[in-house]
C-alpha cells in the first residue's frame, strides 16, 4: 500500500512539474521570438540607414522593448488603442534620440511603407 501511495504521489508531482515547465517554455519561446524579430529589423534598418555599432545596439534594445510591449498588449483583451499608440510613440521618440536627422527621416519613410 505504501508503494502504491508513493507511486501515486510521485506521478502527481511529475504532472505538476510538467505544467510549470510548459509555462516556462512559452515565456522562453516568446523571448526568442522577440529577440529574433528585433535582430532582423535591426539588420534591415542597419543596411538602409548605415548606422554605427553603438547606434545598432541602441536600436536593437529599443525594438526589443517595443516588441515585448506590443506582445503583452496584444495578449491583453482590455488593451486600449491609446496604449498601442503610446508604445509606437515611445519607439519613435527613442529612434529620434538614437539616429541623426538624416537617418531619422529615412527611418520615417521606411516605417510609413
Amino acid at each position: 500500500m505504501k508503494k502504491i501511495f508513493t507511486l501515486g504521489l510521485f506521478a502527481f508531482a511529475m504532472f505538476i512539474g510538467s505544467q510549470t515547465l510548459t509555462a516556462q517554455n512559452t515565456k522562453l519561446e516568446d523571448k526568442v521570438e522577440i529577440n529574433t524579430k528585433a535582430s532582423e529589423k535591426t539588420e534591415v534598418l542597419g543596411r538602409a540607414l548605415k548606422f554605427h555599432s553603438n547606434q545598432k545596439d541602441d536600436v536593437y534594445e529599443a525594438l526589443k522593448l517595443f516588441l515585448s510591449t506590443e506582445l503583452s498588449l496584444s495578449r491583453n483583451e482590455n488593451t486600449l488603442p491609446a496604449e498601442i499608440e503610446k508604445n509606437k510613440t515611445r519607439l519613435e521618440s527613442q529612434m529620434k534620440e538614437i539616429l541623426n536627422d538624416e537617418q531619422f527621416s529615412k527611418y520615417k519613410a521606411l516605417s510609413n511603407e
